[in-house]
Formats: structure tokens, sequence, C-alpha cells
């Protein structure tokens, strides 16, 4: 199976890597591969041009001057900060002025979201919350959820471009949408030089894993066991998991004929070289079975033959004796020099002449 990255490794990473590096949002150089080097088609905003995005939402009859003050500040203390987290900023910006997108940052995982289907997609608190609780719910293993979130949002208003498309491809990634994830990392490396680079690192290990899996390959089940097991770890146990469950008895069935087909085709290849060499006389000899009998033609009549009556037939020359003793005990164990070495002796005194 081929190596995978794992979820430990992923929410690690996601909860110690700011997405934007420095205070007037510009982010640390990684230098980009030239493989994938290409136009970016897209452009981050800066930090000050989102402040203004959501100080202007704010303002725009959605509060008290309290309220805006207390947006005015958490701006002020993400300019202060270093690394500090701006999807972050944005999401208690929209909890400050709406207490429909407090209650979501209250609880995550029963979040209500009906009130959005009255808010316009360009809306700031809208971008705001989708994009927070989609990388919340990233964070949290809940993937099919998230998804639909994440790609809802339009990379070119995005309020952090590079959060989006990062937590949408890892969503396609372990939901195994192959050409989505790469397309989705794709975009994300455009702008690899200005990347932090544990994202940049991680969009690529993960772009190459996902790239390299094989639809219905033992990889692909595997993986979509494993998302079985985590949608039940979770207390997914519906249609929608149990048509996964289907999915993956239906490819291991398919795998287990295709492997059992091989195996027969195999095994009639082989059956058919084997009779046709022993047909043309040219094939291996099928050696006797030992559960029978064999059917022997001959006469059982041994022919003598003259091997002359010279005394020290068989001995050898002491040279060629010492040689031939030599190479027995460097391919042989001991034994077996001392006992050629006994019959060379019994040879020499006639101990063997009487058979």
């Amino acid at each position: 199976m081929r190596r995978s990255v794992t979820i430990a490794m992923l929410a690690a990473t996601l909860g110690c890597v700011p997405v934007t590096g420095t205070a007037d949002g510009s982010l640390p150089a990684t230098g980009r591969d030239p493989e994938l080097a290409r136009e970016p088609s897209w452009t981050p905003p800066s930090r000050a041009d989102v402040r203004r995005r959501a100080v202007a939402w704010a303002g725009a009859g959605r509060g008290d001057p309290e309220t805006r003050a207390r947006v005015e500040a958490i701006w002020d203390r993400l300019e202060a900060s270093v690394g500090g987290d701006l999807v972050d900023a944005a999401m208690a910006t929209a909890a400050a002025v709406d207490p429909h997108a407090a209650a979501v940052r209250a609880d995550v995982t029963r979040p209500d979201l009906g009130w959005l289907d009255a808010v316009s997609a360009s809306d700031f608190g809208r971008q705001a919350v989708t994009l927070w609780l989609g990388r919340e719910l990233v964070r949290r293993d809940r993937f099919d959820e998230a998804l639909p979130m994440l790609a809802d949002l339009d990379v070119a208003t995005a309020i952090d471009p590079v959060t989006l498309l990062f937590h949408r491809g890892c969503c396609q990634h372990w939901l195994l949408a192959r050409d989505a994830a790469v397309e989705s990392f794709d975009r994300l490396l455009e702008r690899e030089d200005e990347l932090p680079a544990r994202y940049a690192r991680l969009a690529r290990l993960l772009r190459a894993d996902i790239a390299a899996v094989e639809s219905d390959s033992l990889d692909h089940v595997a993986r979509r066991m494993r998302d079985v097991r985590r949608r039940l770890a979770l207390g997914r146990a519906g249609a929608e998991t149990r048509q996964v469950q289907r999915g993956v008895i239906e490819s291991l069935d398919k795998l287990i004929e295709d492997l059992e087909q091989q195996q027969e085709q195999s095994q009639q290849q082989a059956g058919a070289a084997g009779a046709g060499g022993g047909g043309r006389g040219r094939g291996a000899i099928k050696p006797m079975e030992d559960s029978r009998l064999a059917r022997g033609t001959g006469k059982g009549e041994v022919k003598n033959r003259e091997v002359g009556e010279d005394e020290g037939w068989g001995d050898l020359p002491p040279h060629e004796r010492e040689a031939a003793l030599q190479q027995i005990g460097r391919e042989y164990p001991p034994h077996y020099r001392e006992a050629i070495e006994e019959y060379f002796k019994r040879l020499a005194t006639g101990a063997e002449d009487g058979g």
C-alpha cells in the first residue's frame, strides 16, 4: 500500500501554522518549484484590505458604537501580533456583530446555519463564518460536512484564499476526489513562494499522495474503509455510510474475482506448456509417483565389465588424492573428508578387495 499522510500529521500542522506570517499580511518565501510554476490565478488580500471590509461591514447599520469599537480592537490586536490568525479575527468580528455567528462559534459540532440562506454570498459575515467553520470541521475530521461549505466560497473574493484552498484540498484528499484535490493543491501552489513553509510542504505531500491513488485499487479500497471507520467513530451510521460500505464490498469482490481469474489463467498456461513440452519430447519428464509401483519391462540383467587385474586399481596419485581431499574439505562438512580418507586407507591396505 502506498504511503499516505495521516490525519494526525495534518491536524498538528493545521493547529500550529498561521496562514499569514507577518503583520502587514505578507507571507514568507519558500521557493517555488519550476515544474509547478505558472501565472497565479488568485491574489491574497492584505490584512489591511480585510480589516477595511470587516469594519465597513460592522458599521453598516449592524451594531452600536460600542460594538464597532470592539471590532476595531479585534483588528488592532491582530496587527500588533506576529503570525496572528486572519480567519480567527474575521470570525471574532462576525461573532461580535451577529448573534447567529456567535452561536456557531460556541457550538461547532451542531451549528445552526439556516440563517445563512438569507445572507448574500458576498456578505463579510457569511464568508467569515463559512470559512472559519469549514476549517474547524476539517480539524475535527468532519470532511464530508466541511467540503460543501468550502466549495461554496469563491477563491477570488475569499477572506483568506490560502486557508480556503488548503482545507478544501484536504477534504477532497480524504474523500478521494482525486482530480478535484489535485486542482485545489495546484492552485494553492501557484503562489508557493508566498506560502508558509509547512503549508507548502504538506500541500505537496498531499497532492503527490492523492495523485498516485488508482481507482478500485487495494489502496483505494483501504482508504474508503478508513473513511467508514471515521464516519462510524463520529456516530454516522446512516445511509451515506452504508453506501460507502456497499461500495467497498463491491470493490473487494471485484478484486478477488480478478485475482482468481489471473490464477486460473496462470494454471492453464502452465498446464498447456507442460503438455506441449512432453508431447514434443523436449520438455521435462514427469517423475514416477511414489504412490504406485513402477511397471518395469527390462530383464533385470546386469552386464559384467572387465576393469583389469592390475594392482592398485582405483588408486590416485598422492598429489591428486590430496587435491581431491582439499576440494572436499572446502565444499563439504569435515566428516566427509574423514570418510574419504578412511576409504583411501582401506583401498591402500586391500580391505576393499573382497567387497
